[in-house]
């Protein structure tokens, strides 16, 4: 039981001292006495119940997954190493293919329970940078995929340019008439 109590202290002083980098938070504890931590994890585990039970489960799921990483890409743009830049943007590219797998199978997932919890729990696997989530999903799905099918993609891409070119091109010659 001790060392439950030990890890949880422990965990708690590193919340807390990742939480301390936002002003915001440092602000809400100075004012309230209530720590940063427990609005930390009160607040995730609202939205994590929220998320569970499908109350703006779909809403809540894609924005967790979406907000957070463009922050993080924002940030990694900015920075001057290349590192980061290589972590946000594979995940880019892994939640691109899963966006799109998903706008096919989203009338079956939809009836799965839990669907919109399982996805932002897989969502965070991919985002947060100890697990690497989103390069084990490049390198063991994507990237053989990609690899097999690159030459039919640049066919099928150089197909649709030559179609779309000529549409510009008729509608180009049928106003300057």
């Amino acid at each position: 039981m001790e060392s439950i109590q030990v890890k949880a202290r422990y965990y708690n002083a590193q919340l807390d001292k990742e939480l301390d980098k936002i002003p915001q938070l440092n602000q809400f504890q100075k004012q309230t006495g209530v720590p940063k931590t427990y609005l930390a994890i009160g607040g995730g585990s609202l939205v994590a119940l929220l998320i569970f039970f499908n109350f703006a489960g779909k809403f809540l799921s894609n924005t967790i997954g979406f907000v957070y990483p463009a922050y993080r890409s924002f940030l990694a743009l900015e920075s001057a190493g290349h590192d980061d830049d290589r972590q946000w943007l594979t995940y880019w590219s892994v939640y691109g293919f899963l966006s799109i797998l998903e706008t096919f199978t989203d009338m079956l997932l939809y009836w799965f329970p839990f669907y919109f919890f399982l996805k932002t729990v897989f969502l965070l696997w991919l985002m947060i940078p100890t697990f690497n989530g989103a390069s084990v999903v490049y390198i063991r799905i994507l990237r053989p995929f990609l690899i097999q099918h690159s030459s039919r993609i640049d066919h099928s891409l150089d197909n649709i340019k030559t179609k779309v070119s000529a549409v510009a091109a008729d509608i180009d010659a049928s106003t300057s008439h």
